[in-house]
């Protein structure tokens, strides 16, 4: 069912939109609304799929009802009703946030399209939450150690401003959920996130892969490209692996952070970026700039917040929690019920040196569901996680 929200305080339109939906479509749930007021009322109180929002109401204009709206249920698209002498003040609600507006008395057609329209944007917005929840579920950081609360607070204190994050730790600990965790908790999480592994990209590559470049720059060059930071684009653009790019690149890198800039390869044209940079590192940047390999300036650039991911052997005591995630996870992924691990299990898992981290520690795992009892044993853990 879509339920719809009439407001309008002439009784004769209301009853005119409510036999017009409710006879176009049995899934219409349709409610009325006489004026502004007990309009923003029931959107406060309801979850509509539409409201079809008059212009001219005494007590709350339609304009006001739209800009509390908003401010209350963002998602919901609004359709504004005018009359002949509104249509300036109904063009001013679309740049309001208006889905858009029909005019009175409203053709059969337009209306009809208009609401159908609407409710299809509105399922839309839905799925795109449905996928962005399943999303970050991927990226939920497991545990509550002193070090992964810290890091927590960390993100919800600096997510929402623009300062640039390095990110460093060991391999596998799980500097890339720090990242996602930024990028989705920012002003900028509705525009996309690109990841550059620049440890992955061979050097004479990279600075195409990060800035683009135009047909002819070099003999596979067959047409122009667009790089990595114009793919991010008001989104958020994460340097994974950044103590492993070149110094011409890092050059190109420190320009774009300054001034907002690039340059595709071979193109003598500049291109504006609106980008936030979050980086990551396992090295110790300290010592490259020290030996010549990394630059200082792009360093306390890029440094503005520093976050610090323990390794695995610092926070044991997330393990237990860890191995439940990584059980259920694999479970959905295979389409098997969920394993248990007996507490002994845990307890031993809990005493390996874990050298590669939480990458490591979901691999033993897996291997422990495939090889393992129907619940995971002390003697399954001797016998199959053996180092």
């Amino acid at each position: 069912m879509s339920k719809i929200l009439i407001i309008e305080d002439e009784a004769a339109i209301r009853r005119v939109l409510t036999k017009i939906l409710s006879e176009e479509n049995d899934s219409y749930q349709v409610e009325e609304a006489e004026d502004g007021v007990l309009g923003l009322e029931k959107i406060k109180n309801n979850d509509y799929d539409l409201v079809l929002c008059d212009i001219k109401m005494p007590k709350m204009d339609g304009v006001e009802v739209l800009q509390e709206a908003k401010k209350i249920k963002p998602e919901i698209p609004m359709v504004m009703i005018s009359g002949h002498g509104d249509m300036e003040t109904a063009i001013h609600t679309m740049r309001l946030g208006a889905f858009d507006y029909i005019s009175k008395p409203p053709d059969l057609n337009r209306l009809l399209n208009t609401v159908r329209n609407a409710l299809d944007k509105k399922q839309l917005v839905v799925e795109n939450k449905i996928l962005k929840k399943k999303v970050s579920k991927n990226y939920e950081m497991i545990g509550d150690s002193e070090a992964i609360s810290h890091i927590k607070v960390m993100i919800e204190k600096v997510a929402e401003t623009e300062a640039r994050v390095l990110i460093t730790g060991p391999n596998g600990t799980g500097k890339e959920l720090v990242a996602h965790q930024l990028h989705e908790k920012s002003a900028r999480s509705n525009f996309p996130l690109i990841e550059v592994n620049c440890a992955a990209i061979p050097s004479e590559l990279i600075e195409s892969e990060l800035f683009g470049h135009v047909k002819g720059a070099f003999t596979s060059a067959v047409k122009d490209r667009a790089g990595k930071f114009e793919a991010a684009d008001k989104g958020t653009i994460f340097l994974d692996e950044i103590g492993d790019m070149s110094l011409s690149a890092q050059a190109k890198v420190l320009r774009a952070l300054q001034e907002s800039m690039i340059t595709r390869v071979g193109a003598e044209k500049d291109i504006k970026v609106d980008v936030r940079v979050v980086a990551a590192t396992n090295k110790d940047l300290k010592t490259e700039i020290a030996e010549g390999r990394f630059r200082e300036d792009l360093y306390h650039r890029l440094a503005v917040i520093l976050i610090k991911v323990p390794p695995l052997n610092d926070r044991r005591e997330d393990i237990p929690a860890l191995i439940s995630h990584f059980a259920e996870k694999i479970a959905s992924e295979q389409g098997n019920t969920v394993k248990l691990f007996s507490p002994q299990a845990v307890t031993l898992l809990q005493e390996y040196d874990w050298t590669g981290n939480i990458r490591e520690l979901r691999n033993v795992v897996e291997r422990l569901i495939i090889l393992g009892g129907s619940e995971i044993s002390e003697t399954d853990v001797k016998m199959f996680a053996s180092k």
